[in-house]
């Protein structure tokens, strides 16, 4: 039986090490769809999305919902790509749809959190209590999050003091980056599920 604190690495480990690069790039989206001085608006999407994929990783992990582990590889890097195209076009004059962008970055949540269960799975085995590994995983999972998170809008904070003339331009190179590599990878999952 494993302890309480290894489940918390696992979770924690697996954002920060590039296992959990997909993730990231989603996060670094979020963390690049809005200036520092509005970084209650990030909080809000962050949550929302923290909110989905807890959601779905309880309820695949319980197996409450089986679901295709190729398929949602592929949803999770089609994710980005709309995440990431959002970004690139959204300016200064892009409607505020309100809640309608943290119901839809809730569902992107959700289907990451379906990402997630098939690590903590193959983990749980045959473990009889489930309820802690999967709190201190997902708490390891969220300090990973924050502090990636944190280090990368410190960065831009820093930038929009100093460097406000490059920013945009780094926004928008790593936004264009993320975007080709999820555009990639969308392309080898899709045909790794014509491969089944």
């Amino acid at each position: 039986m494993i302890n309480n604190s290894i489940w918390f690495s696992t979770g924690f480990e697996h954002i920060l090490d590039w296992q959990g690069y997909d993730h990231m790039l989603f996060m670094a989206l979020l963390a690049l769809s809005y200036p520092p001085t509005q970084w209650k608006k990030l909080l809000g999407l962050i949550t929302a999305f923290t909110l989905g994929h807890s959601l779905t990783l309880a309820l695949s992990v319980t197996n409450l919902i089986h679901v295709n582990q190729s398929l949602i590889e592929f949803l999770i890097v089609f994710t980005i790509a709309v995440t990431a195209l959002f970004v690139l076009l959204k300016n200064k004059n892009t409607p505020n749809r309100g809640t309608v962008i943290y119901l839809i970055i809730c569902c992107f949540g959700l289907v990451h959190g379906m990402g997630f269960s098939f690590l903590l799975k193959s983990m749980l085995g045959h473990q009889q209590s489930i309820v802690m590994p999967l709190l201190m995983f997902n708490l390891g999972l969220e300090v990973g999050q924050v502090i990636f998170v944190a280090a990368l809008f410190g960065l831009l904070f820093l930038m929009n003091k100093k460097l406000s003339s490059v920013e945009m331009y780094f926004k928008t190179g790593v936004t264009s980056l993320i975007f080709v590599v999820a555009i990639i990878l969308c392309y080898s999952r899709f045909l790794n599920i014509l491969q089944e």
